[in-house]
């Protein structure tokens, strides 16, 4: 894997993420090269069929904090011409969003749907019992994440936005300038920023902020209580809760991407293959045969 520099991370971000690979609660989802997908894990709601789905760019999933009466999900998939599909979970609406149009990127919390439109503004589907879907009057956004109750913008000039619940200051990110990518967990927001360091804010009681010392990150994920940089290098960082081993990456190498469930991460070989760690109960990490992931940028 090339190293990137800041400067070529700001220009990544710049041009909306599109992730190909995403992580629930308990199932993953990946963006195949043919611009199908897959997923793997808990289906209750339905949050695994896509296997009919054609033209993807991107994906998504719903996560949420691991708790008994939680886990519901939904998937999320943007097609090329700019519209929107999704399955699964649909109690709040949040996959009422066929009629969305011209979207460049797509987040998925826990109840909710996040989108980018190309004009840079944001559209939203789902729950909003604390303002997480409040974003109507957001503009020149560039990215977008979701946590269980608050939503994350990033703009065009480097600052962030937030709306939704802000018990821990998890949404106290208005300050914060140069940074080039979002991530968003249970109840902390991660950032980072242009010269390939990590702020966060939130709840840290498994010391998931604890990224501060984190250097050369070019990209970041966020599962409920835990936190995942890539390196420039192929390797990962991780911080926080690791009681199902999801933190337990340092070995591994080569990777071009990352994504965090509730307690289990992923990640994306630059040979188009995937490594899992952490919670397993549902299948959610049997990604180990899968080959052909689209690889970010293609």
């Amino acid at each position: 894997m090339d190293d990137i520099t800041p400067d070529e991370t700001v220009l990544k971000a710049k041009q909306y993420p599109k992730n190909t690979i995403t992580t629930g609660r308990r199932h993953t989802a990946l963006l195949k090269s043919d611009g199908s997908v897959t997923a793997v894990g808990d289906n209750k709601y339905g949050q695994c069929n896509v296997s009919g789905w054609r033209d993807i760019v991107a994906v998504a999933a719903g996560n949420v904090h691991m708790a008994k009466n939680t886990g519901n999900a939904h998937t999320i998939g943007l097609k090329s011409d700019g519209t929107v599909t999704a399955v699964g979970w649909n109690k709040h609406n949040q996959c009422d969003v066929n009629d969305w149009r011209s979207i460049v990127a797509v987040a998925a919390g826990w109840c909710r749907t996040i989108g980018i439109k190309s004009d840079g503004t944001v559209v939203a589907a789902g729950r909003n019992h604390e303002g997480e879907c409040n974003v109507s009057g957001w503009h020149d956004i560039v990215a977008v994440a979701a946590g269980d109750w608050h939503t994350i913008g990033l703009k065009s000039d480097g600052t962030v936005t937030a709306v939704g619940n802000n018990r821990y200051r998890q949404c106290d990110v208005n300050g914060w300038g140069d940074i080039v990518a979002v991530a968003a967990g249970y109840l902390h927001t991660a950032l980072l920023q242009s010269d390939g360091s990590v702020a966060a804010a939130g709840w840290n009681k498994h010391n998931q902020c604890d990224v501060s010392n984190w250097r050369g990150i070019v990209s970041i994920a966020a599962g409920s209580s835990h936190t995942i940089g890539l390196k420039s290098d192929g390797t990962v960082a991780a911080a926080g809760w690791n009681d199902f081993g999801q933190c337990n990456v340092s070995d591994w190498r080569d990777i071009v991407a990352i994504a965090a469930g509730c307690a289990h991460t992923v990640g994306l070989k630059a040979d188009g293959t995937v490594v899992a760690a952490g919670d397993n109960e549902y299948g959610q990490c049997d990604v180990s045969a899968w080959r052909g992931i689209r690889l970010p940028g293609k």
